[in-house]
């Protein structure tokens, strides 16, 4: 396993979780007071056993999605109490394992704390932030922009093209070896990105824009994005165990999809976002700025509609860094990563569902649509309702899977 290969099945089973012994990180200390204990109600034979009728092979259970999606790891919590919760092949409890673009979700909500601190405001310019990026692709873009991934960036994410802009840019924050040239780092190469349009249009996914909107939150808070999670996340959510998140060759935190974690500390992540923002009595991330990404805006949806995205998510849309969708109970809220990283929030039910997987490629419709489809069925079957309940328009609802232009779960 080398640098070269980390990524690709089978070694990404492996370097998935010890990525600090591959790549360079800065840590995210845990929380020195930590959270409340889970309470655990272990119904895992009874869930696995729950209907879930999958894209391509028809009616299952979510014990073989689960065993048919490479699953590394599971945390399923309802009403505050952890009910399944599995680790498969190397993880353990205590096991950190790479985020991906889940990462996303967490610099989206370092944004909300510092814009409700007023260091940041979305309205203003990236070039306000970072002159640095006059001339370049995100000049002129808002932080808006960044956020919702609107910019007019070229850009591609198609991940199984070497000369896409998402591997050259992993080359040059070494993610993967191949330059003919010495590496620039994530924020040099971020400088050369051309405009192909105008910002504020349809959406187009686009790991580049949380690159640049870390940078954005670096420079408001004169600090680097390791401290800026532990401070608005990790200390006060009661973090029971470090984090880490790469670094390029000049010490640049990788925001888009860097970030490794214990999955129960992600399970926290996302009992906040059912929360409210709320870990007990504290604010953790302010509940306006949740409420507003979750409430449907018809620009935004109309964004989203326009974009390759909308076979997979019909009805969704993508705000603050987080996606929502449709869901047989209500709309539900999901941080996605590639090969197979998921926190899903389900409110109607108060159910969070945490995924650590290995995908052998970086998308799969069927697998992201079929795990959708289980932890919304477990919601309803803890909460009552009987398990899946498809109905048009929704996650639930028949979807035809095709090559997009945009990944549905993120680098």
């Amino acid at each position: 396993m080398t640098v070269k290969n980390w990524q690709d099945a089978p070694y990404n089973r492996w370097s998935f979780l010890h990525l600090r012994e591959v790549i360079p990180t800065h840590r995210i200390p845990r929380s020195p007071v930590p959270g409340r204990a889970w309470e655990v109600t272990d119904r895992s034979a009874e869930l696995e056993a729950v209907k879930v009728q999958r894209l391509e092979k028809g009616a299952g259970t979510v014990g073989e999605v689960l065993a048919d999606t490479f699953t590394d790891a599971v945390v399923v919590v309802h009403d505050g109490r952890i009910v399944m919760e599995q680790y498969r092949g190397l993880m353990r409890p205590d096991t950190s394992h790479l985020l991906m673009s889940v990462s996303k979700s967490l610099v989206g909500c370092v944004t909300g704390n510092l814009v409700q601190e007023g260091r940041l405001e979305v309205e203003k310019t990236v070039d306000d932030y970072v002159p640095e990026i006059a001339g370049s692709g995100y000049s002129g873009a808002r932080v808006r922009d960044l956020l919702d991934m609107r910019t007019g960036a070229k850009f591609s994410e198609a991940y199984k093209d070497p000369k896409a802009e998402v591997r050259v840019m992993e080359r040059h924050m070494g993610w993967r070896p191949g330059l003919d040239e010495a590496p620039l780092g994530a924020y040099a190469y971020l400088r050369t990105l051309r405009s192909e349009g105008p910002h504020g249009g349809d959406f187009t996914y686009r790991s580049a824009d949380t690159d640049v909107l870390g940078w954005v939150c670096e420079r408001a808070a004169g600090d680097r994005m390791a401290h800026l999670i532990a401070r608005y996340l990790w200390t006060p959510m009661g973090a029971e165990w470090d984090a880490d998140v790469t670094c390029d060759c000049v010490g640049t935190a990788i925001h888009d999809g860097g970030v490794s974690a214990v999955i129960r500390d992600l399970a926290r992540f996302g009992q906040l976002l059912l929360d409210d923002g709320r870990c007990g009595d504290r604010s953790v991330v302010p509940a306006d700025w949740l409420r507003a990404a979750r409430s449907l805006d018809p620009d935004i949806r109309a964004a989203f509609a326009a974009s390759d995205n909308e076979p997979f998510l019909p009805g969704g849309w993508y705000r603050n860094q987080f996606w929502f969708t449709p869901g047989p109970s209500g709309t539900v809220q999901l941080c996605l990563g590639i090969h197979g990283q998921m926190v899903l929030v389900d409110r109607e039910t108060a159910t969070v569902a945490v995924k650590y997987s290995t995908w052998p490629d970086p998308q799969n419709p069927a697998f992201l649509i079929d795990t959708i489809r289980a932890f919304t069925a477990l919601g309803r079957h803890l909460s009552g309702l009987g398990g899946e309940a498809p109905r048009p328009g929704s996650s639930g609802a028949a979807v035809h899977p095709k090559n997009p232009g945009s990944e549905t779960g993120q680098d």
